[in-house]
């Protein structure tokens, strides 16, 4: 979730007046597999820590990547061998990737070890103030806040599609939430994840995150932080590390997202298209879980929806981010902008890493599906707000899939 300045509070965005609604933005992904080479068993890396690369199937030690990958990475001033040994970390402004066809996200096996996953914070910087006297459009009043309720272990078995985002960002390693999506081009073989605009990327003053990566069913046995102090990434991981190759989201959110703030809310989501970290031979992400979840982009009403179910992995206090949770409420309305699409707000004491989580609700067939995801909430808890899914959103998640049709 998001923070906002003074007079509403929103996790993560600011900006200034939007254009008109623009074409979603497209971000593909040049993926290139750094092997590490002294991994335990459990897949961590070496005792000092550090991912140890080398060329995948060479033997060498040298980077083999197509003639095309390399010109593009050139183009980005990006040097592979630097890259992985930890040039990722230069967040110099004039290097930092922001345009919507910008983002690289080389896979560096073994970086995300299980030291890196748990101390992974939410990206929120928070302002103590829940007024929203500064809405233009309808907004509905404050609701009661809902407790989170934590989900029952396995995840896998109650909540299969729900995960956790883990990325770098200048402030250090980054969490929120995510949600398996279908895939029209690959029905029954999915690997798409739906999350936030603001955890793929900075919005106004800054440029894509780097490192990201999903981890499906996060701490699936649900062990508390006592109990994951010395577990293997195997626990915290029991699907697999699975990295973004490539991803989406508004050019709103480019243009206008920012740390505090409101502009941009209404266009925070975004599409990734992941692979596993291992290689992209055998099961889909949608196969290993075992489920997708449907996308409607009718933008139901408010007054349409009787109930929408929230999850994500909560970690600002009093959370800790290793257990997933859910709050369920009826929504109702909240506008940042008169001229924004509303979004859906419901009561919820989730904090920040819940972002991106999904927001599902049940059809009149009685079937699930994803309406929309967690983008704002006031720095003291108590409600979230997510954006209500129309054109852009649609079309953003139909120009992934395409990207990746014939594949």
């Amino acid at each position: 979730m998001r923070s906002i300045r003074p007079s509403f509070t929103v996790r993560r965005g600011r900006g200034g007046r939007r254009t008109s609604t623009s074409l979603t933005a497209v971000a593909l992904v040049s993926a290139l597999a750094l092997t590490a080479t002294a991994c335990d068993s459990a897949g961590d890396d070496n005792a000092d820590g550090k991912p140890n690369a080398t060329a995948a199937g060479t033997g060498d030690g040298k980077i083999k990547i197509p003639d095309d990958l390399k010109r593009r990475l050139r183009e980005h001033g990006i040097d592979v061998d630097k890259w992985q040994d930890g040039a990722w970390k230069n967040w110099n402004k004039d290097d930092w990737l922001r345009e919507a066809n910008d983002f690289i996200n080389p896979i560096i096996k073994g970086l995300w070890d299980p030291d890196r996953m748990r101390d992974a914070e939410d990206p929120d910087q928070g302002v103590d103030d829940n007024d929203i006297s500064g809405d233009q459009g309808v907004t509905d009043p404050t609701p009661q806040p809902v407790k989170a309720q934590a989900v029952t272990a396995p995840y896998h078995a109650n909540a299969a599609t729900s995960g956790k985002l883990l990325f770098d960002a200048p402030e250090g390693t980054m969490v929120c939430s995510a949600t398996v999506v279908q895939d029209p081009a690959h029905p029954g073989k999915s690997n798409l994840v739906w999350t936030a605009g603001h955890c793929v990327h900075a919005g106004k003053k800054g440029g894509w995150y780097r490192n990201l990566a999903f981890v499906p069913s996060y701490n699936n046995q649900a062990k508390s932080s006592a109990q994951l102090e010395n577990a293997g990434r195997s626990e915290l991981a029991p699907y697999g590390v699975w990295w973004a190759d490539a991803a989406k989201t508004s050019q709103q959110w480019i243009s206008e997202g920012g740390q505090t703030g409101g502009d941009g809310a209404s266009y925070d989501f975004a599409v990734i298209h992941v692979t596993p970290e291992q290689g992209s031979a055998g099961k889909s992400l949608e196969e290993t879980v075992g489920g997708a979840l449907p996308v409607d982009f009718d933008a139901p009403a408010v007054a349409q929806v009787n109930s929408i179910k929230a999850s994500g992995y909560p970690a600002a206090a009093p959370y800790d981010g290793q257990l997933l949770y859910q709050c369920q409420d009826k929504p109702g309305r909240l506008s940042i902008e008169q001229s924004d699409p509303t979004m859906y707000r419901i009561g919820c004491t989730m904090t920040g890493g819940s972002s991106g989580g999904g927001w599902v609700e049940t059809g009149a067939d009685g079937k699930p599906a994803l309406v929309s995801n967690t983008s704002i909430g006031p720095v003291n808890a108590g409600w979230l707000a997510g954006p209500r899914l129309g054109e852009v959103a649609k079309s953003l998640y139909e120009s992934v899939s395409e990207q990746f049709a014939g594949r």
